[in-house]
């Protein structure tokens, strides 16, 4: 059976190194079954015997978004990176892993990616129903802006978009494309909508969507193929209605 090598740059912040471990590649063998099977065994190339790998994984069918890490330098999710297709397409049999480098290292593959969800609370990401049950059955929506709701509401917060985008770095406020795409979701909803203009006020503020650079790397790397760049265009315009609209409305 072939084998092949498993580098992984682990270790704590600012103690990072690569360490190898050498497994059988097996049918339909993908990233997160290759680092269980190191923690059950956790010996290196060298034959010592190490502290397990330590790594998120929770649906382990690319919905929750948590096992998002960078497999031979791209940020995807290792539940669905399957060893032989990633040999194939490399033609060698080391496969690279390593944590997200735009989030905070916490140990080996695990980062903090609060920023994500800080950014969400920012945008207003969800829906305020207080009283909503005394009204009845809310406005109906077209199967066009539905179909277009359920795309951009597969996002799983997994941080390959962040990763991927050259503008989110130490000097950039960028609040990144899943944010921008999701004040797009809820504005959409007809529920939503009367939050709408705090969402856009937002995404004018610093580091709202005029920040962003158009490198369409986030649409590239999206596990659900969300169509971010749209997204973020679409925002673009509606900043620039709410910004006349201000202007328009300034008091007298």
């Amino acid at each position: 059976m072939n084998k092949f090598i498993l580098k992984i740059f682990r270790g704590l912040p600012g103690k990072q190194y690569w360490e190898e471990f050498e497994l059988e590649q097996k049918p339909f063998y993908n990233v997160i079954t290759a680092l269980l099977d190191v923690q059950k065994s956790p010996i290196n190339r060298s034959h010592n015997k190490v502290e397990p790998i330590v790594w998120e994984q929770g649906c382990l069918e690319e919905v929750c978004g948590s096992c998002s890490m960078l497999i031979n330098g791209r940020p995807r999710q290792a539940c669905t990176a399957l060893v032989d297709q990633i040999i194939t397409s490399s033609k060698s049999p080391v496969i690279t892993l390593a944590p997200l480098s735009k989030y905070p290292l916490v140990r080996d593959l695990v980062v903090d990616r609060d920023a994500m969800f800080e950014a969400l609370k920012r945008i207003r990401g969800w829906i305020e129903v207080d009283t909503s049950y005394e009204s009845g059955f809310g406005p109906k929506i077209s199967p066009k802006v539905q179909e277009m709701m359920y795309v951009l509401s597969t996002c799983m917060t997994c941080g390959c978009c962040t990763e991927s985008c050259p503008q989110v770095n130490d000097h950039s406020e960028f609040i990144g494309p899943a944010a921008i795409s999701q004040a797009r979701l809820f504005n959409s909803n007809p529920t939503g909508k009367n939050q709408a203009s705090e969402r856009l006020h937002v995404l004018m503020d610093k580091g709202g969507v005029s920040d962003c650079g158009n490198a369409q790397n986030c649409r590239q790397v999206c596990p659900k193929k969300i169509p971010l760049t749209e997204s973020i265009a679409v925002m673009g315009r509606e900043v620039t209605k709410q910004a006349m609209n201000d202007l328009i409305n300034l008091p007298k």
